[in-house]
């Protein structure tokens, strides 16, 4: 695994992968001159259809020979992809999980409950500002 997200410019349909760049946000990245050369060079723009952003977990799962550019991204960045590339279930726990900061109550089911949705405990621990081995142990 990487630590770099990835753009992508898929042939086929391309809901199966990631998500479009500007559905993240303002990205750093999108304006340097390697983005934009590699954009030019495929001859899509950065609102191409075609063009998806992955997380660095994800992106094991390309498919072969898909055009391919790493890029950087700063932890707020990542983790508005990693939201917004989360199935829709898992996003509404993780808008609780960063809501988790500043709540008392409910905090051993809330773990429990995004644990039980799939949701990483890497991602649980980055969500929630808990130790990763507190979540770990608590969600095992």
């Amino acid at each position: 695994m990487t630590d770099d997200a990835y753009l992508v410019l898929l042939d086929g349909p391309a809901g199966a992968w990631g998500v479009p760049p500007a559905a993240v946000g303002e990205l750093a990245c999108m304006g340097t001159p390697a983005v934009q050369g590699w954009l030019d060079a495929q001859g899509v723009t950065s609102s191409s259809p075609r063009l998806r952003l992955l997380p660095p977990e994800e992106t094991s799962a390309l498919p072969e020979g898909a055009e391919r550019l790493p890029v950087p991204l700063g932890d707020e960045e990542l983790s508005r992809l990693r939201h917004r590339a989360a199935p829709q279930d898992v996003s509404r726990l993780e808008e609780e999980l960063l809501a988790y900061r500043s709540s008392a109550d409910g905090r051993q089911a809330l773990l429990a409950r995004a644990a039980a949705a799939g949701v990483p405990a890497h991602r649980i621990a980055e969500l929630s500002g808990e130790d990763l081995a507190t979540i770990k142990a608590s969600t095992s």
